[in-house]
């Protein structure tokens, strides 16, 4: 067990270093992403809790101190060495009582310690969320090698100071002239040396004899004969001598020293002295030493690169990871022993590192014998190039799984809401399969072809696309052939009888053999490995299949495709299956509702056009309607009205209403009285309807006619006004004086009656409020809208007038039925019109 003063000591070593590391930073958020929780922190325990990497906390947390008694990671630290797991951290009596529970600010926690090279426990590594959460045995492994890793960046990061300081300390003594010097005359064998370096041999002036035999007495004796090798060769050479060597001193103590130097020759060229200086390594190989030392023990691969790019230090997690021993690495250069690296981003790193003199982080791949990802640091120094690094192979393989899940889940969400937006929309069904095809590729396989089963039982492709935009072409050629190329045990069919799921492992053994050649050779140039056909079903239908191809790069698909691609396949299917079955209801709801309305008369003085346009998003009968006839005194009434509702009951009561009203008004009474009777039928009847309509009667006596006018009387009971518009251009809105009530709420209520005059040539349009109000429309906005658009048109014959309104109004489709009726008074000159437009109805009414 390690002492309370040195795990401390470890601690404070690392405070100094840790906190700002952009390394531990990106750990900590890697750890929250991938562990798929709000928050994650590194934290160090000495005397205070010191947050030094963090993901999701709040701002200023980032070297915050804070008691170790109130910290979850505390329990973590004394629970060492094992994960501290909590599910349910209020009802934990571990942790329940600390701040952070108490406050609801955690609510599930898992924990793992952070050990450092010496053994010392010194924090944890810590996720946490709000809410309660089981731990699965997945995460608690993939977070102790996340604890791994950040173990490691502390320690790099308190050695790379260290190595630095001593470095500078190293400097310092050389520019304080910590150097001694020795001249070694040949000659006459006399060795002088300066007072520092006789000092570093443990001699004094009385006992250096001032001989090389003095100097060979303080060599270790291993190092003795290396020693004087490389004096012989600087001689030999009239060469450098450069050796460093350990001296033992009287005292029994061991002493590095490291010397320097330079044969000089005579005229000869015959070495006769040799000059040169020493000093003291000790210090730095014991700091090299325990750098080493260190580097041996952590879980991290470390190398290191001379100038010449060959290894100059593996320690053994290096090796272990690079599948190479020391003696076939040291010496050896990095492009040689491992050539992939070349060209790769491993070189462009590498030497971007030493060219910047700025440290690289990064991801790269190395293929085979190592075939593994790898997480890089490499910062340049004075020697060359140092190396960290980490297989990430797993965590790279749990992102990309992780990653796949996420397409998945996005596919199976963007089908449902592609489909239906596109069938909603009116489109061709086999146009709205085409982008099904391409939406399932390239997540659930390369290529993919749709086919659609037909009302009479017959099958056709619809729809096929590849990820390759070179073999898209090809793709549709083979969808063009293949279901009358193969045989009838093929997937597709036999999906389709079965109504189940079908995985081909082998698609060419499955469906090539009898293939014609032309399609054979187009199936080998798509070159399909794997399958999985599946059945459009819904509602017990089968409407269609999905085929899915793989290469054989991809492999045949997992469980978890396979569950991907089976949801896809019903969320297409049952979009499909709604579109048809609303398309149905719809075509049954319009043609119910245009049963219900009848032709408009044809009088000689005036031409009347009526148009109903269903709503586009419902599939139900509505309560709009329009009228138009002709009272015994062959005064034209023109009506137009809505039920409250928008089912069978609201066209229940249109149709009763509209009835009513034609009976009420053909005994020749004016509007209002109309209404006032259809609102007592409403209450004797006891309909329990409630409607707003308007009703219009165009009026004219012999004078008026003989001079051009027209009067036209309206009554309105909640409904918006009829625009009038003049032979002029001019625009009426004819409104009254003041809302009145609409039918259905008070039989007592009283109805007026307004009269407007005008010259033949006018037109009156009365309409329903879905022309000019809906969810994106407010209905003063719509009238003036209405306004506007009737004046640009207004030189359109009537028929084209209507149609052009509804075009404008809702160019985006109906969100509501709209009914509409109009009239425009002949001129004298002008004969009646025989166009009745794309919605007129041959004559039925006699002339006035």
């Amino acid at each position: 067990m390690s002492s309370p003063d040195g795990r401390l000591a470890a601690v404070r070593r690392l405070e100094e270093t840790a906190p700002g590391s952009r390394a531990l930073q990106r750990l900590t958020e890697l750890t929250a992403r991938l562990l798929g929780v709000p928050s994650a922190q590194v934290v160090l325990i000495g005397e205070a809790q010191v947050i030094v990497g963090g993901a999701g906390l709040a701002p200023g947390s980032l070297g915050a101190r804070s008691p170790v008694e109130d910290s979850l990671c505390t329990a973590t630290v004394a629970g060492s060495p094992g994960a501290l797991v909590v599910a349910d951290a209020a009802a934990d009596p571990r942790v329940r009582g600390l701040p952070p529970v108490t406050s609801g600010a955690i609510g599930s926690y898992l924990g793992m310690p952070l050990t450092g090279s010496d053994g010392h426990v010194v924090g944890a590594l810590c996720v946490f969320g709000p809410e309660p959460r089981a731990w699965a045995d997945g995460d608690v492994v993939l977070l102790r090698q996340l604890a791994d890793s950040v173990a490691t960046e502390l320690e790099l990061s308190a050695l790379a100071r260290e190595f630095e300081a001593h470095r500078l300390r190293f400097e310092l003594a050389i520019d304080a002239a910590e150097i001694g010097s020795f001249d070694w005359d040949l000659t006459s064998g006399r060795l002088i040396w300066d007072d520092r370096l006789v000092q570093l041999f443990g001699y004094d002036r009385e006992t250096f004899a001032e001989s090389i035999e003095a100097f060979h007495a303080r060599l270790h004796p291993d190092d003795l004969p290396r020693v004087e090798e490389a004096l012989r060769t600087a001689i030999a050479t009239c060469g450098g001598y450069d050796a460093e060597y350990r001296v033992v001193l009287p005292t029994g103590e061991t002493r590095w020293i490291r010397g320097r130097g330079r044969a000089v020759g005579d005229d000869r060229g015959v070495a006769v002295r040799l000059l040169g200086a020493g000093y003291d390594t000790t210090q730095q190989r014991d700091t090299d030493a325990r750098v080493a030392r260190v580097l041996e023990t952590m879980n991290a691969a470390f190398f290191s690169l001379d100038g010449q790019w060959r290894f100059s230090y593996v320690n053994a997690e290096a090796e272990r990871v690079l599948g190479r021993s020391r003696e076939e690495l040291l010496g050896g250069s990095v492009w040689e022993l491992f050539p992939a690296a070349v060209g790769s981003d491993f070189e462009t790193h590498y030497r971007g590192a030493v060219a910047s003199a700025e440290e690289r982080v990064f991801e790269a791949y190395y293929p085979p014998p190592l075939d593994a990802w790898y997480e890089v640091r490499a910062w340049p120094g004075p020697d060359g190039l140092s190396v960290y690094f980490l297989d990430i192979t797993e965590r790279r393989t749990a992102e990309e799984r992780a990653r796949r899940s996420a397409a998945r889940l996005a596919l199976v969400a963007e089908v449902s809401a592609l489909l239906t937006r596109l069938l909603g929309d009116g489109q061709d069904e086999g146009a709205a399969l085409q982008h099904l095809a391409e939406v399932v590729v390239p997540v659930l396989g390369d290529w993919a072809i749709v086919s659609l089963l037909e009302e009479e039982g017959r099958i056709r492709d619809v729809g096929s696309w590849h990820r390759d935009p070179a073999l898209r072409e090809t793709t549709a050629r083979y969808a063009n052939q293949r279901l009358a190329a193969v045989d009838t045990d093929a997937p597709v069919f036999v999906a389709l009888a079965s109504g189940q799921l079908m995985v081909v492992p082998d698609v060419a053994r499955a469906v090539r053999g009898g293939m014609a050649p032309d399609v054979g050779q187009i199936f080998d140039t798509l070159a399909p490995e794997s399958a999985v056909t599946l059945p459009l079903t819904a509602r017990g239908r089968t409407l269609g299949a999905l085929s899915i191809y793989r290469s054989a790069e991809r492999g045949t698909p997992d469980a978890e495709d396979v569950a991907a691609a089976r949801e896809v396949a019903e969320r297409a299917a049952l979009a499909l299956d709604n579109a048809r079955l609303f398309e149905q209801q719809r075509r049954l709801a319009e043609g119910l509702q245009r049963s219900m309305l009848t032709a408009p008369p044809e009088p000689d003085h005036a031409e009347i056009v009526v148009r109903y346009q269903p709503a586009v998003e419902v599939a139900e009968v509505g309560g709009d309607w329009y009228d138009a006839f002709l009272q015994p005194t062959g005064a034209a009434v023109l009506v137009i009205g809505d039920v409250v509702g928008h089912d069978t009951e609201a066209a229940a009561a249109m149709g009763q209403l509209r009835g009513l009203l034609r009976g009420i008004a053909y005994r020749d009474i004016g509007p209002a009285e109309v209404l006032t009777e259809l609102d007592r039928a409403i209450e004797g009847l006891q309909m329990r309807a409630l409607a707003t309509a308007a009703i219009a009667r165009v009026e004219q006596t012999p004078e008026e006619r003989a001079a051009g006018l027209t009067r036209l009387r309206w009554s309105n009971a909640g409904h918006p006004p009829p625009l009038l518009l003049h032979p002029d251009g001019r625009i009426e809105l004819l409104s009254g004086e003041r809302p009145e009530l609409m039918l259905g709420v008070d039989p007592a209520a009283k109805r007026t009656e307004s009269v407007v005059t005008f010259r033949r040539g006018a037109t009156v349009l009365l309409y329903t409020d879905g022309l000019v109000e809906g969810r994106d429309l407010l209905l003063d906005d719509g009238i003036a809208r209405l306004r506007a658009a009737v004046a640009e048109l207004a030189d359109q014959p009537l028929a084209a007038l209507s149609d052009g309104l509804i075009q404008r109004l809702r160019p985006d489709g109906l969100q509501d039925d709209v009914a509409l009726v109009a009239i425009r008074l002949h001129r004298q000159d002008r004969p009646r019109p025989e166009e009745a437009g794309p919605h007129r109805i041959p004559p039925g009414m006699p002339p006035e």
